[in-house]
């Protein structure tokens, strides 16, 4: 070995800790707050270390902030470990949780620092009971501020999206999905059984999951039928579809260069490799999209970081692509030329391990490393996402020593190369071609058809309608690619 190969292999981080923690009180005043479950989550990490004492020493701490005000959550970390030197980090929703895994790794891995610790919580079940209890939510007060604090460069949603009302993401993944079926020639029903069959073994997986928050699992049919405990959110998906937020559920992870861990005495039976790590950050609304079946970013940073890991997608052991809804696993599949009848979820998704606001990517790393420490795969693939597919992250993982140095990708400005956009406008009357579709449904209003339009001027336009009969044909036939007739933004006819 020479002197450069021993450099960097000495500054090559390695996971040497994680932990999780969950909670299930069914009375609100019961409940821990997030800040509880980090530190939960930390103290677990430490103690999996099996050199718990690291964490005095911890030199850069970062969160993504869930639902949740506090200033400086990392901060409240260093004084509860006693690391009162280390940098704090906050993100916000719209950060990447793998841009903060990857920024911690880069900087171990450019000999910055030694340690770091990325943590974070949200406690929506906590939410959902004080809401059923009517009890005000109050959480810890913290008047200092982060190190560091990052937030997305341009905002997530066009205005247009949200005065079509569509302020949920639930609305917008299902356009994309109506997109995709189209693109794949599948019929409507054809496609509802396939996501169906997709997220019931989903549900399986969650089944065998320790961890999962709904261990249950769901026939297809279970997530294909609308009932009273299963509403349609928008058309195709129904409750059981969508992402499970209501959860209390925390997740850290400890990470330090081989050399820290090598001195520290932890074994090299624990240390999970960060072999590399792809971002794309580039940001265009759901609506401006012109390319709305594919997921450019997901296929570039996905390649990018198998390259810098010297692995193909056939090779992978473990793969976790990101779950809040069945569109963002066949995209990802579909970018890495992935078939879906392989496992695609280390915990079972996001509809049934739980969701954590703005978390689960912690949750599924430390599931990952726990697969893959208990021999169930020497690698592992876990994908990310931001907004509404907007930003895509992908992480690198194995139990196998690299053998080259940790790669940190930002892919954006390759992927914004490669993206083509529409305008949007604000108002518009004529005939135009349906890109994407879906019908949204809400307790505070009547089931509303939305259709993503191209117009004959090559723009963008959104279109709605609470029409039952037309709502129906959404419902039942494909639309995208016929043409329809609009006035003053309302769907009038199928032409």
């Amino acid at each position: 070995m020479n002197r450069a190969d021993a450099g960097w292999q000495a500054h090559t981080p390695v996971l040497v800790g994680f932990g999780t923690s969950s909670r299930r009180e069914q009375a609100f005043q019961d409940a821990l707050e997030p800040m509880d479950l980090m530190q939960e989550a930390v103290a677990a990490a430490g103690a999996d270390s099996q050199a718990p004492h690291m964490l005095e020493e911890i030199e850069h701490i970062a969160v993504p902030r869930g639902r949740w005000s506090y200033a400086n959550p990392a901060g409240e970390i260093a004084r509860k470990t006693g690391a009162r030197d280390a940098t704090t980090v906050l993100a916000t929703v719209g950060v990447l949780q793998q841009t903060l895994v990857g920024d911690a790794c880069a900087r171990i891995a450019r000999g910055e620092i030694a340690s770091a610790l990325v943590a974070g919580a949200d406690a929506g079940h906590r939410l959902l009971r004080a809401q059923l209890e009517q009890q005000a939510v109050v959480n810890r007060e913290q008047h200092d501020r982060p190190d560091i604090f990052m937030e997305p460069a341009e905002d997530l949603r066009h205005p247009v999206e949200r005065r079509a009302g569509m302020q949920m993401p639930v609305g917008l993944y299902a356009i994309l999905e109506s997109a995709y079926r189209a693109k794949q020639g599948l019929g409507v029903a054809q496609h509802r059984d396939r996501i169906a069959a997709l997220w019931s073994r989903f549900s399986h997986i969650a089944a065998k999951n320790p961890h999962a928050w709904n261990a249950h699992p769901f026939s297809p049919s279970d997530i294909r039928e609308v009932s009273a405990h299963n509403p349609m959110q928008a058309f195709p998906y129904t409750r059981r579809h969508c992402s499970n937020w209501n959860v209390d559920q925390g997740a850290a992870l400890l990470l330090c260069s081989a050399s820290r861990a090598q001195a520290l005495g932890i074994p090299r039976s624990r240390w999970i490799y960060a072999r590399a790590s792809a971002e794309s950050n580039h940001m265009v609304p759901v609506s401006a999209r012109a390319n709305l079946a594919d997921c450019v970013g997901a296929g570039i940073a996905g390649r990018a970081v198998l390259d810098a890991g010297g692995i193909d997608a056939g090779q992978l052991d473990l793969i976790d692509f990101y779950s809040c809804f069945p569109i963002a696993v066949q995209a990802y599949a579909e970018a890495l030329g992935l078939p879906l009848e392989r496992d695609l979820s280390l915990t079972g998704g996001m509809a049934f391990a739980g969701g954590p606001y703005n978390n689960y990517f912690l949750q599924a790393t430390c599931r990952a490393a726990e697969l893959m420490r208990a021999g169930k795969g020497r690698n592992a693939l876990l994908s990310c996402v931001s907004g509404v597919l907007t930003k895509q992250g992908f992480g690198l993982w194995s139990v196998d020593a690299p053998t080259a140095p940790f790669v940190h990708a930002d892919l954006t400005d390759t992927v914004a190369a490669r993206t083509p956009i529409h305008q949007v406008l604000d108002d518009f009357s004529g005939d135009a071609t349906v890109v994407g579709v879906t019908v949204l449904y809400g307790r505070d209003h009547p089931p509303r058809g939305i259709a993503l339009l191209d117009t004959p001027s090559a723009e963008r336009a959104l279109a709605t309608t609470e029409d039952a009969a037309l709502i129906s044909i959404v419902q039942e036939r494909e639309l995208v690619g016929e043409r329809v007739r609009v006035r003053a933004n309302q769907i009038a006819q199928v032409l």
